[in-house]
Order: C-alpha cells, then structure tokens, then sequence
C-alpha cells in the first residue's frame, strides 16, 4: 500500500497541502504552498509508537519528517487532527509497510528535555531556564534582530520595523510605570538587557536586572558596558526568590512570568509587593491563555497536532512545547492572575491585551529565522533550528486565532490608600515612537 494512500486516510481528501513519502508516492496539490516530506520509515514508526503530537514532533526534530516551503500553511493540518490518533486499521497498515518488528519505539532526540526534581524548584527552574535560553547568544541574536528583544514588541502601524517595535514596548512599560531620573527599578527576568538598558538611557533610572540563564548574564553584562552604563545598571545571576535588597521604586517583569508556575504565583507577586516601596508600581506582561468555554473548543490553546493541547495551566507532559521548548512552562487566565494580583496587596490600575502584536512579533522572528537558515543551523544544528521555527510559527498562529493570548498588567503598592495614579494615563494617547539619545 503507497504511504501516500496511508497519510490521505488519517487526513483525507482536498488537502490544504501536499504530502510527499520516501517510497515516491505522494498527494494534495502539485501548487501547494508547503509539503510535508516523509523522508524515512522511522517518521511512521515515529508517530505510530508516540502518544498524541509527540510522535510527529519527535520525527520533525529528528528530520524523519520536514516542511518544506510556507511552514504557516502547513499548520493549517491542525485543524484535520484534533487529536492525533491512529486507528486500528490505519496502524495496521503501518505495520505492513514496516514490518511488525520495525514498530518499536525509537530513541527521542536528545534535544528533548529530561528535567528532574521538584517542580518550580530553584533547582529545577534553573535546569529549564538553560534547556531554553542559554543555547546560542549569536543564535538568539540572527531571530531576535539587534535589540535582542525575547518578548512581544508594540507595534503602532503595520509599516513600523521590529526594532522600533521593540524600543516602542520598553516606552510603554516605562511610562506605564511612570519612570523617572533617579529612580530604582528592577527587572525580574531581564534577559538580555534591553529593558533596564532603555531605562536607565532614557529615563535616567538606576536598574537592576535579574535572570538565572548564564549566557543572558554574560552579554547583557557586556551590553550595559559597553553602553558605558555599568555604575547605574546591574546584572545579576539571581532568582527571584533570593532578592532581598528592597525597596525598588518600580519593577517589570516582561516575559518571563510563564515560567513562574501555578503553585508559585502567590509568593511571585507577594515577594514582589514586600520588593516594591509604598506607592511604587509593578509591570507584568506575561501570556496567558483564554478562559475555558463550557460546552466548547473555542478556547483551546496550544496547536493541537504540532505544538501542544493545553486549556490547562500547564502544557501538555506529551506535548512538543513541554519537551522540547519550555519545560514546566505555564499558561494561566488573565483574571485568575489579576485576582492573585490583588490578593498578594496590590491595586491593579490597567489590564492591556497585545494578542495581535504578539502574533506580528513573532512572524517577523520567523522571517529573520528562515532568511538566516544556514547560519542557524551552523550555531544550533539542524534539530534545534527546526524546533525554533515551529514553535514561533505556530505561537504565532495561535495569538492570530485567539487560543493564546498576552497581557499587561499594571498594579499599584497602595500607600496608605493613595494610588499615585495620574486621574487619566497619558500613555495610550501620546504617539511611542523609537526614542533616540
């Protein structure tokens, strides 16, 4: 039996796609805008011996399986395999063409996270911290562009560069916080910088960053330096829970809140209150996902097939996002959190979704990705590169079709009752354009 007959039963006919098999059979469209490739019997064995989407990740990391040409076109197979399962007859047509014995399982690749310990340890958050960032700084930099900008930038026009994007959301977050020349912030999860660098440069802050990815640490040290900041902006390798050295006038936290966990989020935001002085204001702009519609799918989040289930808090344990992207990542509903927000003693003053500048962000990394393709996968190898591109390219589908979204949330540390609050923001009415100086 052609594999082609196999794959068109599991999928069906009309294909938004072609499909292209290692035994020369293929089907979908001769114009399809992308092709899925099998190209070794091991992306079946694959896929029969995984539960769920593991399988496919697993044979796409490898290279068993690939994708050739337009990767958003090729997610649209989501929506034909909500659930990723073979039947009876469709493994038994498997078995036939590989034999009875080849059904055994494969080895994952190595780039699958095996993290041990308990979850949200310092320990462990650490092990997950490094399986994400601390890959490739230079690798980061060719997706990221210059700013080296790991989060969802803010974009005022379609027409405005990802740079200016990125320098516009540092603008944002710092007139939300109402920065000003000689105040303390810190930011928790700093990554490479860029936050407390536009800071203390146009706002005249003395800032603290924090993360507890190494490679972060060594080049956003080497940024503030060579930004002649290094009396005024401090990196340190530091855990959230170990900072003690309050109180800060303001603090954000941009990106780095969906690793922080369920169990966690009372201590996340009671030790930040206990961080910030009276009066002073918290930033957190972290995803979130969509709350759960009784009765329905609309809310589910993750990209089913490809990159993971998940209306729970958490992604899937056999999910391509757990395994291979962001171990012990969390997701949680933008109410609960601003409940907990308020529950840990902060006032929250404004709620902000960026779900369409998120989806926008992430398709320009895309891009800076595949234009740079051989020199991604000169610095990660071919495995991690793929994993990246379709982790970004299939976030990106998801903040476009509402089953993730992002959100900022501004929160006040009530001083004796008083907010501080301007009576009407001033931030969403005067044009963010990239600041020069």
């Amino acid at each position: 039996m052609a594999l082609a007959s196999i794959v068109e039963s599991v999928l069906g006919t009309d294909l938004p796609v072609a499909i292209r098999a290692y035994d020369g059979s293929a089907l979908g469209p001769p114009d399809a805008a992308a092709t899925i490739v099998l190209r070794s019997p091991d992306a079946l064995r694959r896929i029969v011996t995984a539960p769920n989407e593991l399988g496919f990740a697993r044979a796409y990391v490898a290279g068993d399986l690939d994708v050739e040409g337009d990767i958003f076109a090729a997610l649209s197979l989501r929506d034909r395999l909500p659930d990723v399962r073979l039947h009876v007859a469709q493994i038994a047509a498997v078995a036939r063409e590989l034999g009875i014995r080849n059904l055994r399982p494969l080895p994952p690749p190595p780039e699958e996270a095996r993290l041990r310990g308990r979850r949200h340890s310092i320990e462990r958050d650490r092990a997950a911290i490094s399986h994400h960032y601390d890959v490739s700084n230079e690798f980061y930099r060719l997706i990221l562009g210059p700013s080296l900008t790991y989060s969802c930038a803010v974009f005022s026009d379609e027409n405005m560069s990802l740079e200016d994007a990125q320098a516009s959301k540092y603008e944002l977050v710092s007139r939300k916080l109402g920065l000003r020349p000689g105040m303390r912030l810190l930011d928790v999860g700093c990554g490479w910088g860029g936050m407390v660098l536009h800071a203390a440069t146009h706002h005249g802050v003395d800032a603290v960053g924090v993360t507890i990815s190494e490679q972060q640490v060594d080049l956003a040290t080497k940024r503030v330096a060579d930004a002649g900041l290094a009396g005024r902006v401090e990196i340190r390798n530091q855990d959230y829970r170990a900072i003690a050295d309050g109180p800060y006038d303001a603090i954000c936290s941009i990106g780095m809140f969906e690793h922080v966990g369920e169990a966690r989020l009372a201590e996340y935001f009671g030790r930040l209150f206990e961080l910030l002085a009276p009066g002073a204001r918290l930033l957190n702009h972290g995803i979130s996902r969509p709350a759960r519609v009784r009765g329905g799918g609309g809310a589910r989040a993750g990209l089913r097939a490809t990159v993971g289930t998940g209306t729970r808090a958490r992604f899937s344990r056999s999910g391509f996002i757990e395994r291979y992207v962001f171990p012990d990542g969390e997701l949680h509903e933008v109410g609960r959190v601003v409940s907990i927000v308020q529950q840990a003693g902060f006032e929250v003053r404004h709620v902000e979704s960026l779900r369409e500048h998120y989806a926008k962000t992430l398709r320009c990394w895309v891009a800076n990705l595949e234009g740079a393709w051989d020199e991604a996968v000169a610095l990660v190898g071919p495995a991690r590169a793929r994993i990246w591109r379709l982790y970004m390219a299939g976030s990106a589908v998801n903040f476009e079709a509402n089953r993730t979204q992002v959100h900022q949330i501004l929160a006040v540390k009530p001083d004796r009752g008083a907010s501080g609050m301007p009576l009407r923001p001033g931030w969403d009415r005067t044009p963010l354009t990239s600041p020069t100086g």
